[in-house]
């Protein structure tokens, strides 16, 4: 009975998350039946990841099922995804070039001044032209590649949390932080996603195809550890901003990625 009980709480705990989280990283209403909770809504951002990345592959495939052209469709594509996060990301991308190219004096002061530099603006057209370059690549995979991606760009704000403190870590705004319970526990529900496309590899017929697709699978795994590293170490820290540039920029380097493999 006591164990019943137990487990029902950790089954509530657990949706409110995805709740709060479901709010938090996207501009959907609320979901029905379920109170959001804010604390632990981390270890949920890579399998929003994969729904938003879902989501964005089916406008592709319709739009072009209604024959647009492929540019049309990716362009499409790639601003219906700053639609569904409400920018959130990229915003914080074109912050964090600005704040890494004002120097580390005068970072934290760019991160908060809400004008768009220079290098925040060609970082995110050039962002955007390697996303539309990818997209028309993998444009018949697209099922099997954006998803992915998207949950890579994601999981890596998990290494990134873990491996660094917050900017004005007395600040109440740090719940990332703040509810961290270490990335063994954030990160079980992502793990289990990887078991999942593990195995998944596992049955392709051909051995080529096996190989090819576990060799993605660890250059995800390399890229959403590398890029957070790196740029932890560009910027002294994390916030809401790098996380997001740390997003934009691993599921950009995957999408790269498999559009030259694929």
């Amino acid at each position: 009975m006591l164990k019943d009980i137990f487990f029902k709480l950790i089954k509530k705990k657990l949706l409110n998350d995805f709740a709060g989280a479901w709010i938090f990283f996207t501009i959907f209403p609320k979901l029905p039946f379920l109170t959001p909770r804010f604390k632990n809504i981390s270890q949920f951002a890579p399998l929003l990841g994969l729904i938003i990345g879902l989501m964005q592959s089916f406008i592709f495939v319709i739009l072009k099922e209604n024959s647009w052209p492929a540019f049309a469709c990716a362009s499409v594509c790639i601003s219906s995804g700053y639609f569904i996060t409400g920018g959130l990301h990229i915003d914080g991308l074109m912050d964090t070039f600005d704040g890494i190219y004002a120097g580390k004096e005068k970072f934290l002061k760019a991160l908060r001044d809400s004008r768009v530099g220079a290098f925040g603006v060609q970082a995110i057209i050039i962002i955007t032209l390697i996303q539309l370059a990818s997209l028309l690549k993998v444009e018949d995979e697209i099922f099997q590649v954006l998803p992915i991606c998207l949950f890579w760009g994601r999981f890596s704000i998990l290494i990134y949390i873990d491996q660094f403190k917050y900017f004005n870590y007395k600040r109440k705004s740090n719940s990332h932080q703040k509810y961290w319970r270490g990335i063994r526990k954030e990160a079980k529900i992502s793990i289990l996603f990887m078991i999942l496309f593990i195995l998944y590899n596992l049955t392709l017929e051909s051995s080529v195809g096996i190989y090819k697709e576990l060799a993605l699978l660890f250059s995800g795994l390399f890229s959403s550890w590398i890029i957070p590293i790196q740029l932890g170490k560009k910027t002294g820290g994390v916030n809401g901003d790098t996380c997001g540039a740390s997003i934009v920029l691993t599921e950009t380097s995957m999408l790269f990625i498999h559009a030259i493999v694929l």
